[in-house]
């Protein structure tokens, strides 16, 4: 008899420790399966020729794998005449329909222009840019002006495929922390693993130029705290490197206010 309840036990401690162990595995199993988020896509639309003084229809069509993103948070247009990225101007969209945000452009004169589209959306960034052809494109007599001008673009800005996008932080007062953030791209993907800087100027005194490093927070997005101790004009100059000998630069302008 206690031969048989011997070996009732074992069996039953047998079970026990096999149940166990597979319950064990099952969680370990589901603590090593990765959740991957599906990134966010933007088909951008813009004509590919259009006339100066009317009205060009701009369009994205935001997803995120066969869902449309109608909660976007930001969906900007950025528009500049090649190889004048700094004279660059900036239009709001409207959302016509879930997931599509659209806007309209007019250019003063004709050109060859870029138009990038700065799309934030469930904690991701994506900035696609298209080219657009207004008119006779550029002016016949302004050819060498324009050849210089983008030699010494692409000088500065010579990357093909890279894209920055400077988050310029709003109401900066004096004495208090303003996040700084910085999205960057090559060839639509996020830049990672570059070394990225603020060289900040403070009312056009240069000899007292404050340099603070930004840190990746996220793939190709950096951040980090500047704290202004005068009021006025700032200089925000974004400097980008990798080691793949990639250096480029922009430079913004804020207001700080007491």
């Amino acid at each position: 008899m206690k031969k048989k309840q011997l070996a009732m036990s074992t069996a039953l401690i047998a079970l026990l420790v096999t149940g166990c162990g597979q319950n064990d595995s099952d969680v370990n199993a589901s603590e090593d399966e990765e959740v991957v988020v599906e990134p966010i896509t933007v088909e951008l639309t813009v004509p590919e020729t259009g006339k100066a003084g009317e009205s060009i229809q701009l369009a994205a069509a935001v997803t995120q794998g066969d869902e449309a993103v109608a909660d976007a948070s930001e969906v900007e247009y950025e528009i500049w005449e090649d190889g004048k990225k700094e004279d660059s101007w900036k239009v709001k969209s409207d959302q016509k329909t879930d997931g599509l945000y659209e806007a309209e452009a007019k250019f003063e004169q004709d050109g060859l222009y870029h138009v990038q589209v700065h799309v934030t959306a469930r904690d991701m960034h994506t900035m696609p840019m298209k080219e657009i052809t207004i008119g006779k494109g550029a002016v016949e007599g302004d050819a060498a002006t324009e050849a210089e001008d983008k030699e010494s673009h692409e000088h500065h800005h010579g990357t093909e495929g890279f894209s920055m996008h400077f988050m310029e932080p709003e109401a900066v007062k004096v004495n208090e922390s303003a996040m700084m953030s910085v999205h960057l791209q090559q060839d639509e993907k996020p830049l990672e693993k570059a070394r990225v800087r603020l060289e900040v100027v403070v009312n056009d005194k240069t000899d007292e130029a404050q340099w603070v490093k930004l840190t990746e927070e996220k793939p190709g997005e950096y951040a980090g705290d500047v704290t202004f101790e005068t009021a006025g004009k700032a200089s925000v100059t974004v400097h980008v490197e990798n080691e793949e000998g990639l250096h480029e630069h922009e430079t913004h302008e804020i207001t700080i206010s007491k």
